[in-house]
């Protein structure tokens, strides 16, 4: 989130870590753009801040021809602050995965494929793997179901651009609240083929811009647990980020 306030502690944290693969977290509603307000004038509201209401701004995109050239302008804008810290783009994905809407989707593949991005990710999560962790998955992940085709569409659109994507990816439905059981299960269940879990993990569940209700220290808990880190090492996978299995593809 490179127009978040922390970024820059982020990028040096990162430097000094040249094993971690690090992506582009691109931000279009609910955070702090790169570009000053007066270039987002229907983007920002009056603090400066991206808009929230996001079934609103989603239409606003498919039929404005002056939003859409200032989410492509601050898109462009993301991607030229990512390259100037200096860190290889390993990956790139959105928030709340707004990249699933086609319009988007659209200004990202042109974009971002001029500044080097190989890999994105596409929220496609496997409901019978997650059934097999946790029975009551059936349940959460009911709500999510209607991403499911915006979801192959994007994966059909990044594929014929070249770019790598997941087969799988874990963190969907349990966003939030991804304990050890679950994390451990998602590792000793992984579908064939490359599969992607993400988290979201922290030293505190109430900071500033926390999500109402997730359960940071327990995700932060679970990658730390000597047990998930036992299964991820003694499991038949290779571990890496998504430029390791760029590599191994071609």
């Amino acid at each position: 989130m490179v127009g978040a306030p922390a970024a820059a502690d982020a990028i040096a944290r990162a430097r000094r870590l040249p094993r971690l693969r690090v992506g582009l977290h691109v931000v279009l509603l609910e955070g702090r753009p790169v570009l000053p307000r007066e270039r987002l004038p229907n983007l920002v509201d009056a603090s400066g801040c991206f808009r929230r209401d996001m079934i609103r701004l989603a239409f606003d995109v498919f039929a404005r021809r002056v939003v859409r050239r200032e989410l492509a302008a601050e898109i462009e804008a993301q991607f030229k602050a990512y390259c100037a810290s200096g860190l290889a783009l390993d990956h790139v994905d959105a928030h709340k995965h707004f990249h699933l809407h086609p319009t988007i989707t659209r200004a990202l593949l042109a974009i971002g494929r001029r500044y080097g991005m190989r890999g994105l990710r596409v929220p496609h999560e496997p409901m019978a793997t997650l059934i097999k962790v946790d029975a009551s998955a059936r349940r959460d992940y009911l709500p999510k179901l209607g991403r499911a085709p915006w979801a192959a569409s994007l994966r059909a659109r990044a594929r014929r651009a070249g770019l790598m994507v997941p087969d799988a990816v874990f963190g969907v439905t349990w966003s939030g609240a991804m304990n050890e059981a679950r994390l451990s299960g998602l590792l000793a269940h992984l579908p064939d083929g490359c599969s992607e879990i993400y988290l979201h993990p922290a030293a505190s569940n109430d900071f500033v811009g926390h999500a109402p209700g997730y359960r940071y220290v327990d995700e932060l808990a679970a990658l730390t647990a000597p047990s998930v880190i036992a299964a991820a090492r003694g499991l038949d996978i290779a571990l890496g980020g998504y430029s390791d299995f760029v590599r191994q593809r071609r």
